[in-house]
This record gives C-alpha cells, sequence and structure tokens, in this order.
C-alpha cells in the first residue's frame, strides 16, 4: 500500500485518556502502517473562496503513558493534502459541530475520504436515528408533550427518557407509574414542552450491561464491551461508573447487528458502535464512537488496526 496521508480531528489531544482513547488507537494504527498522520480541532477548518483550508500540525504517537505525543509546527495547507479526514470530535452535538461537518463536505467534494460520511452523520441522529430499526428496538416514542409520555409511562410501567442531544449517560431518567417526580423531569428534559426527548420501555436486561458493539466497514467484531450498572445506578455508561467488561457477541446480538450493518456501509458510515440492551438497539453512535481499547485488550482483537487496513483496501478500490 502507497504512502497516505491522514488527518484526525479531535478534541484536545493533551486531555485524553491514555489507556482509554479510540482515536489514539487509531493513530497507533495509522502511524505503525508508515502513513503520515496530522492532527486538528474544529476551530482549525476554514474556507478560502469555497476552498477548505485545515490549520493542522503534524502528529507523532508513541506507547508511553507519560510521552504518547508529539505536534509538529502548525502549518495552513488544503484539505485536499488528505487522503483521508478522520472526523473523531466527540459530542456535544451543537452548531459548532455542525458548521465543522458542513465544511468538511468541501474536502469530500473534493475527492478526500471522509470517515464518517459529514452528510450521514448530520443525518443520523444518534438515538433518532435507530428509531429506523424500530422492530429491532424496545417500544420507543420521541416527543415533547407530556401527556405522550405519561400515556407511554401508564402503558409500559417502567420507562426509560433521555434527551436527544446526550452522550455519557447524562440526562437518563427511569420513571415508573407510580414515580412521583414524572412531572418536574419531563419538564425539565422537554424544557416545558419545547424539545422533544425520546422514551422507552425500561429492558431489565440492562443489568447484564449496556453492550457496544462496534461495526467496522459493515463488518461486525464479534466481541462487545457489556457496560454493567453498578450498585443503584440505572445507567451503564462507562462514563456513568459503568463497569466494562469484554465477551462474545450472542446469537441475538450478531443477528441484529448484521441486520443494520448494510445499511451503515450504505451510508459510508465506516465506524459505528451499535448499543444493545437484551439485544435491542437502544442507539447508532456515528460521530466518534468509543471502547476499541478495552475490547482489544481483553479479546485480543486489533480493530484499529482492521479499520485502517479496511480504509486503505477502500481507496485502493476507489482510485481504479
Amino acid at each position: 500500500m502507497n504512502k497516505l496521508n491522514f488527518l484526525i480531528i479531535m478534541d484536545d489531544i493533551a486531555t485524553i485518556n491514555y489507556k482509554k482513547d479510540t482515536s489514539l488507537a487509531m493513530a497507533w494504527a495509522i502511524s505503525d502502517k508508515g502513513h503520515g498522520l496530522n492532527y486538528c480541532q474544529i476551530e482549525d477548518l476554514w474556507l478560502n473562496q469555497g476552498t477548505l483550508m485545515i490549520d493542522a500540525q503534524p502528529l507523532q504517537v508513541f506507547k508511553n503513558p507519560t510521552y504518547f505525543y508529539q505536534l509538529g509546527e502548525k502549518n495552513t495547507t488544503k484539505a485536499t493534502t488528505f487522503d483521508v479526514i478522520l472526523m473523531r470530535k466527540d459530542p456535544p452535538f451543537d452548531m459548532n459541530f455542525l458548521y465543522a461537518l458542513h465544511l468538511l463536505d468541501y474536502a469530500k467534494r473534493a475527492g478526500v475520504l471522509v470517515v464518517n460520511d459529514p452528510k450521514s452523520v448530520r443525518a443520523c441522529n444518534e438515538k433518532l436515528f435507530a428509531t429506523q430499526f424500530s422492530e429491532l428496538m424496545s417500544p420507543t416514542i420521541v416527543t415533547s408533550k407530556q401527556s405522550h409520555i405519561r400515556a407511554f409511562i401508564q402503558e409500559h410501567d417502567d420507562v426509560i427518557v433521555k434527551p436527544l442531544d446526550g452522550m455519557g449517560g447524562m440526562g437518563v431518567f427511569r420513571l415508573t407509574a407510580n414515580g412521583s417526580n414524572i412531572g418536574a423531569t419531563i419538564e425539565m428534559l422537554t424544557k416545558m414542552q419545547s424539545v422533544p426527548i425520546m422514551a422507552q420501555k425500561y429492558l431489565p436486561e440492562i443489568q447484564d450491561g449496556d453492550k457496544r458493539v462496534l461495526i467496522v466497514g459493515g463488518k461486525v467484531v464479534p466481541y462487545c464491551l457489556a457496560r454493567i450498572p453498578q450498585d443503584g445506578e440505572t445507567r451503564g455508561n462507562l462514563a456513568a461508573g459503568g463497569l466494562g467488561v469484554a465477551m462474545p457477541l450472542s446469537d441475538a446480538e450478531m443477528a441484529v447487528a448484521q441486520q443494520v450493518a448494510p445499511t451503515l456501509l450504505e451510508k459510508g458510515l465506516y465506524f459505528v458502535g451499535l448499543d444493545l440492551i437484551g439485544a435491542k438497539i437502544t442507539e447508532i453512535n456515528v460521530t466518534s464512537p468509543t471502547c476499541v481499547r478495552e475490547i482489544d485488550e481483553q479479546c485480543g482483537t486489533q480493530i484499529a488496526v482492521d479499520f485502517i487496513e479496511y480504509l486503505e483496501n477502500l481507496l485502493s478500490l476507489l482510485k481504479k
């Protein structure tokens, strides 16, 4: 494979978790294969007469927890300097995130491989996109109306409510039909019935873990990370204190993931985190999915390497 030039767009590299960061695993894989590696943040994207320009820095990465990166001098270059741009900025999916995706469209139109596809990331809200596979989900509604949510709670008795733009378990509440804080919780999340939220029937299988399944280039990784809630918690998210235990996918989990995978591939969503509870889809994460490091460490996989090799092969096909 010819040497490629990669750009990773991410949060401040100085703030990442050395032990867990998936973007760092990707950077290692790129570096180990001898490709060019560069870094920027979304503030470094800008347009000049309709051409996307990037204030990027050469990046060296090392497998040393006390000295794991070194940045070179920042230079302004056209986006077409890069063969591949990896958009790995973490949510929240705010207006700055949205503007960055619009700017990355200019790179894609100029022939750069942008992963994941910026148009599809814009179109596929991580909560709402899952509802395109509603037959694979727990009963779910999306609404800003308190009356609809209350009726849903009465119907299902035990319900999870959450904002459409949250991450890491933020804003996730469990409401039961005999609970005393239903009204206040709904008012807060919907901002007095002005913002839609998601309500889902509670799945008791959460006690076995909120399973993160990774889909790389349309292929389902056969291991998942079960994020198991700790005592007194409803949420399994690692950011909310969940315990991460890697394990093989069950037949049911693999079957669900394989139903979703072709749609992801078709949309140019080449690195995706599917969240399952009891083999039911809860979310489809397309922005900057994580959990590679934990699965690799516990199962002996090399998911980031597989991902970079997929992109190498994809570029070879595109250039034919």
